[in-house]
This record gives structure tokens, C-alpha cells and sequence, in this order.
């Protein structure tokens, strides 16, 4: 009985790890880790959606040079060591399991909440960066010198992404896959939409480039605001979700220390328990979280 519940505790937790470890559209076999070149959005091939997918947090939270395989790795080798120390420290199989699963995930927990602020922090930024690129056009230069005075000039945060853009435009003379390789770097809806509009305005021209961009700032900065204003406002509902999924194990967790506790909670009532517990946690906390978390704008030019 006790077995039957662990892997159907088990088989649960992986189908809810699914999507992040395992996303539907995936790149071609091999070309993975290659560079984007600037005939991929013509081919037809999928490519990763940013932060939806595992690579595109990574390069959202400044992890893109991490291979999978070893975030993976560093992920399953901290569920083990949590399974370990629980077992060793507490005695309840069960709770164990629970702590190896929490340790597995709390990796990719870090990465999305890294990937979450860096987000929240560059939305402040695109307006300044738009502004120095009205400025860089109106002063006649081209658009690729445009975007490389960003490494210097524009908005800290953003100076190595753009760094990274004048490298590999003096290196390959390329401007369409100088910015594919941009974009992939910042993993960011709104740097899509800037540099995809530049792509237009490079290849078709266009006489309003200027007006559009100012336009696309003042959008950019009302957003901003209004998201500041709402979060502020909706934090309060995120902080008792953690609050209310913490107190009870933290119970449970002093209720386990001791000897007859220990007992009880490893037979099959108590396994039960623990289980049903989990899974109510689980539930609470991600409702709160919707609840309290305004929806995330897509990457729709990847």
C-alpha cells in the first residue's frame, strides 16, 4: 500500500513538472545549442516561445549558457540530497519523498522567479532604450549602428545583450541574424516587438519609424505604470497564499520531530494525510498565485 501511494505521489508530481521539463515545440534534434540563423523563421521549424519553455527562463534569468542537461543534473542531484537529509533528520518516508520533490523543483523555482524580476526589471528600461534609438535615427544613423551605441549609451541592464549585438555584427555583417541572436538573448516580448519593427523598417523602409517608436515608448511607460500600481496593490493576496501553503508544514514538520509522531505519520493513515495535504497545498497556492498575478505578454515573433 505505502508503495502504491509513493508512485502514484510520484507519477503526480512528474505529469504537474511535465510541461516545464518537457515543453510540446521543442528545436530540431542537433541544432539545439547552434545559433540561429536568419532563414529559421522562414523554415517552418519550431523554436522555443522564451519564457514558456525551460531555455528561454534560462536565458530570461542570465542562465543561457547553461546546458539542460546539466540544470537537470544540479536539479535531481538537490532532490536527492533534500530526500537524504530529511530521512536522516525527520524518519518519515513519505515526507522524505516530498522533500526530495520540492528540493528537485526549487531550481526552476529560482530560475522563473529570477526570469519574473528581470522582466518586471527591464519593463522600466524599453522606454529609455526606444528613446536612444529615436535619437540614433533622427541624428542619421543606420540602424545597426543605432542598436550598438545601446552597449554603450543605453540602459545598464540591457548593455551586455546589445555588447553581444555589435559582436556579432561586425563579425557576420548580418543584420537579421544579429538581431535573431538579440532576441534570443533578452527572452523578451517587448524587446521582440522593438527589434521586429527595426527588421521592418530595415528591410521595407519606412518614413515613420521615428513616430512609431515614440509612439511604442509612451505605450511602454503607461503600461509600466499601470502594472507598478497594480502589483503594488495585489502583492498582499501572493504573500498570505505563501504565508497560509507554509504554516501548515511547518506544523507538521515540528508534529514529525517527535518519536510517536514519527510512528504515526509513516503508517497508511498518515501517509493519507500527508498526501492529501500535498496536494490541497498545491492546489490553494497556485489558485492564489492566478488569482494574484496579472497574465505575462507572450512572445509571438520568436
Amino acid at each position: 500500500m505505502r508503495l502504491a501511494l509513493g508512485c502514484l505521489l510520484g507519477a503526480g508530481l512528474l505529469l504537474m513538472a511535465a510541461p516545464f521539463l518537457w515543453p510540446r515545440r521543442r528545436v530540431a534534434a542537433g541544432a539545439q545549442d547552434s545559433p540561429p540563423s536568419p532563414a529559421d523563421g522562414a523554415s517552418g521549424r519550431p523554436q522555443p516561445r522564451g519564457p514558456a519553455t525551460l531555455r528561454g527562463s534560462l536565458a530570461l534569468a542570465g542562465l543561457g549558457s547553461l546546458p539542460l542537461p546539466a540544470f537537470t543534473a544540479i536539479s535531481l542531484l538537490l532532490g536527492l540530497a533534500c530526500a537524504a537529509l530529511a530521512q536522516a533528520l525527520i524518519g518519515v518516508r513519505v515526507l522524505a519523498l516530498v522533500a526530495g520533490v520540492v528540493g528537485t523543483l526549487v531550481p526552476m523555482t529560482i530560475v522563473l522567479w529570477r526570469a519574473r524580476e528581470r522582466r518586471r526589471s527591464h519593463r522600466t528600461v524599453w522606454p529609455d532604450v526606444v528613446d536612444h534609438l529615436v535619437s540614433g535615427v533622427r541624428s542619421g544613423l543606420a540602424l545597426p549602428d543605432s542598436i550598438s551605441t545601446l552597449a554603450e549609451s543605453g540602459p545598464v541592464p540591457t548593455r551586455a545583450a546589445f555588447a553581444d549585438f555589435a559582436r556579432d555584427y561586425r563579425a557576420t555583417g548580418s543584420f537579421g541574424y544579429s538581431v535573431d541572436r538579440l532576441k534570443a538573448g533578452l527572452a523578451d516580448p517587448v524587446a521582440d516587438r522593438i527589434l521586429e519593427t527595426l527588421r521592418m523598417a530595415r528591410e521595407v523602409g519606412g518614413s515613420d519609424l521615428t513616430l512609431v517608436l515614440r509612439d511604442l515608448a509612451a505605450w511602454l511607460r503607461q503600461d509600466a505604470a499601470i502594472r507598478a500600481e497594480v502589483e503594488a496593490r495585489q502583492s498582499w493576496v501572493v504573500n498570505a497564499a505563501r504565508l497560509g501553503v507554509a504554516a501548515p508544514w511547518i506544523v507538521l514538520l515540528l508534529l514529525s520531530s517527535r518519536p510517536e509522531g514519527a510512528v504515526a505519520y509513516n503508517t497508511g493513515s498518515g501517509v493519507a494525510v500527508i498526501v492529501s495535504g500535498l496536494v490541497v497545498s498545491v492546489i490553494a497556492y497556485r489558485l492564489m498565485v492566478f488569482i494574484g498575478r496579472l497574465p505575462e505578454e507572450r512572445r509571438w515573433f520568436r
